[in-house]
C-alpha cells in the first residue's frame, strides 16, 4: 500500500495511539490480564496433583525458560512495531498479518464464554448470603446442575433461557463495553486501578479467614508436602509449562496489544518479571487459601484432603458452596471467594476484548468509541444467546478445552517458529528489548524462545492431540466434539486467513505517519547485544 498523504486519510491529532501514562498502570493492566480464573482454580490443583511443594521446581524452572522469555517477545512485537496483533505482525512482515488474526479469534472465543463464568460467581455472591444450594437434597453440586443452570440431560445447542444466569450476563456484559468504550487510559486503566487493589484485599482477608479454619493445617500439609519422586516424570514438567504458559497470557495477543501502548521509553523487561512475579506470587496465595479451605471441609467430612481436592468449576461452584454453609462465617468466605473471582474475570476480560477492538481498530481506521460498539456488541449478543442456556455448560466446556488446546497453543508453537527460524526476528526483537530495559537480553534469550519455546509447546500439542483422538472428549457426542471441538478450531484458521486478506482501509494505521517516526526513533536508538550480563 503508497504511502498516505498529509491530507487525505492520514490520522487526525485525536486519533493518535493511546498509551498507558504510566509504567505502573501497564503493569497494573498486564497483571490484571495474568491474574485469572485459571490462577484461582487452576493452580493449586495442578501443583498438588504434581508433586505438591515439589512442584514449585519445575514451576519456577517454567517460568523462567519459557514464560518469561515468551513474555517478551510478546511486549517486542507490540512495542516495536506499535500496533494490535494483526498489524503488528503485519508491519513485521506482511505474510505474518494472519498470525495476528488468529490470536483475535481465539480471543474471541474465550471472550463469549468469560462472561458466562464472571456471571456465576457474581451470582454465587449472593447465593452465599442466602445459602440457596442448602435447600437441594443433592447439596451444592445439585443446585448448580439442577436448580442454577438447569442443565439439559441431552448433549445439544438449545435456546431454553436461563434467567439466573442470563440477567447477570447481561450485566457483565454491560460494564465490560463501559469500560473499553471509554478508553485505555479512561476506560481500562482506571479499571484495573480499582479491581486489582480490591482483589488483592478481597483475597488476602480469604486466606487469613481460612488457615485459621480447623483442619487448615492438614490442607496446607497437602498442597505444600513435597514429592520429589514426581519430578521424575515428564508430564509433570510438562503441567508446570503448560500451565505457566497459560496463566501469563502469552500468545494471546493480549500482551503484544498491551505493550503497543506503552510509551516509547518503556523497561519492558523490568516491567516483564514485575508482571510474572506478581502472577506467580498470587497464585501461590491462591494455593494457600483454596487448600486450607479444603483442609476444613475434609475435616468437616471427617475425610481426607485427597478425597475432596477438585479443580476448575467444580471447586468454585461445589466444593467452596459447601465449604460456605459448614465454615463459621462462612457467608463472608463465600462472598470474598466469588467476588474474587468476579474481580480477577473481569480484567482478563477486559484484556481479552482489548484484542478484537484494536485489531478492527487498526485495520478498518475506527474511531475508539464506535469501533469498541461495532466489535463488542455482536460478541455480547452472541454470547448472551449461547451461554445462558440450559446447554450452555456443554458448550462452554468444549470450546473452552479445545481452545486452549488447539488455538492457543498451536498458535503460539507456529509463532515462535515463524518469527524465529522462519523470519529470523529475534536478533532484531533482541536489540529492541534491549533499548531501554533494566535487564538485558542476548544468546540465551533467543536460545529459549527459538529451541526450548518449540520444544515445550510441540510436546504439549502431540500429547494434547493424541489424548483427544483416543477418545470422545468428556463423553459428548462425536458430532458435538466434531463441530464445537475440532471444528471450532480449524475455523478459527480458516476465519484468519480470509480477515488477513481483507484489504486494510484506506484509514488504517498501517502507514499510520506517527509509527514511522516511532520506527525512526527505535532504529536510530539500538544498541548492540551486550557482552556481559545478560537473560
Amino acid at each position: 500500500m503508497s504511502s498516505q498523504s498529509s491530507t487525505q486519510g492520514a490520522p487526525l491529532a485525536s486519533d493518535k495511539r493511546e498509551t498507558f501514562s504510566s509504567r505502573k498502570l501497564f503493569i497494573l493492566s498486564a497483571i490484571g490480564s495474568a491474574v485469572g480464573l485459571g490462577n484461582i482454580w487452576r493452580f493449586p490443583y495442578v501443583a498438588y496433583e504434581n508433586g505438591g511443594g515439589a512442584f514449585l521446581i519445575p514451576y519456577l524452572v517454567a517460568i523462567l525458560c519459557a514464560g518469561i522469555p515468551l513474555l517478551f517477545l510478546d511486549y517486542a512485537v507490540g512495542h516495536r512495531y506499535r500496533g494490535s496483533a494483526p498489524l503488528s505482525y503485519r508491519r513485521a512482515n506482511r505474510k505474518a498479518e494472519v498470525l495476528g488474526w488468529w490470536q483475535v479469534l481465539i480471543c474471541f472465543i474465550i471472550a463469549i464464554y468469560y462472561a458466562a463464568i464472571i456471571a456465576w460467581a457474581a451470582m454465587y455472591c449472593w447465593f452465599s448470603i442466602t445459602k440457596a444450594w442448602d435447600k437441594n437434597p443433592d447439596g451444592a453440586g445439585g443446585f448448580f446442575m439442577n436448580d442454577f443452570l438447569k442443565v439439559q440431560e441431552e448433549v445439544t445447542v438449545g435456546f431454553d433461557f436461563v434467567g439466573p444466569v442470563l440477567i447477570p450476563m447481561f450485566a457483565v456484559w454491560l460494564i465490560a463495553i463501559v469500560i473499553m468504550v471509554a478508553g485505555v487510559n479512561k476506560g481500562i486503566s482506571r479499571a484495573n486501578a480499582i479491581f486489582m487493589p480490591l482483589l488483592i484485599i478481597m483475597f488476602l482477608v480469604l486466606v487469613v479467614q481460612s488457615v485459621f479454619l480447623p483442619g487448615a493445617i492438614d490442607g496446607l500439609n497437602t498442597f505444600f508436602t513435597p514429592n520429589f519422586e514426581a519430578l521424575k516424570n515428564p508430564s509433570v514438567w510438562a503441567a508446570a509449562f503448560g500451565h505457566i504458559f497459560f496463566s501469563l497470557s502469552v500468545a494471546f495477543g493480549i500482551m503484544v496489544t498491551y505493550s503497543s501502548y506503552m510509551k516509547r521509553k518503556s523497561d519492558l523487561t523490568g516491567s516483564g518479571y514485575v508482571v510474572a512475579f506478581a502472577n506467580s506470587s498470587f497464585e501461590l496465595l491462591a494455593g494457600i487459601g483454596v487448600f486450607a479451605a479444603l483442609g476444613f471441609m475434609a475435616y468437616n467430612a471427617n475425610s481426607s484432603v485427597d478425597e475432596v481436592a477438585v479443580s476448575g468449576i467444580g471447586l468454585a461452584f461445589i466444593a467452596f458452596p459447601t465449604i460456605v454453609s459448614q465454615a463459621p462465617l462462612g457467608s463472608v468466605i463465600g462472598v470474598l471467594f466469588f467476588g474474587s473471582l468476579v474481580f480477577a474475570g473481569l480484567t482478563s476480560l477486559i484484556s481479552i476484548l482489548e484484542v478484537i477492538v484494536a485489531a478492527f481498530q487498526d485495520k478498518l481506521g475506527w474511531r475508539r468509541a464506535p469501533a469498541t460498539l461495532i466489535v463488542t456488541i455482536p460478541v455480547a449478543l452472541i454470547s448472551l444467546a449461547l451461554f445462558p442456556t440450559t446447554t450452555g455448560l456443554y458448550l462452554l466446556d468444549t470450546m473452552d478445552a479445545f481452545v486452549n488446546q488447539f488455538g492457543i497453543l498451536a498458535c503460539a508453537l507456529v509463532i515462535v517458529i515463524v518469527l524465529g527460524a522462519g523470519l529470523g526476528m529475534l536478533p532484531k526483537l533482541a536489540k529492541h528489548l534491549n533499548r531501554h530495559s533494566s535487564i538485558k537480553v542476548g544468546t540465551g534469550w533467543k536460545v529459549l524462545v527459538g529451541g526450548v519455546g518449540p520444544a515445550a509447546l510441540g510436546y504439549m500439542l502431540i500429547n494434547e492431540v493424541q489424548t483427544k483422538m483416543a477418545e470422545q472428549y468428556s463423553g459428548y457426542p462425536a458430532w458435538f466434539n466434531g463441530v464445537f471441538g475440532w471444528g471450532m478450531a480449524g475455523a478459527l484458521i480458516v476465519g484468519a486467513i480470509i480477515l488477513s486478506m481483507v484489504p486494510w482501509s484506506k484509514k488504517s494505521k498501517l502507514d499510520d505517519p506517527e509509527f514511522h517516526q516511532h520506527k525512526k526513533n527505535v532504529e536510530a536508538e539500538e544498541i548492540p547485544e551486550p557482552a556481559g550480563k545478560e537473560y
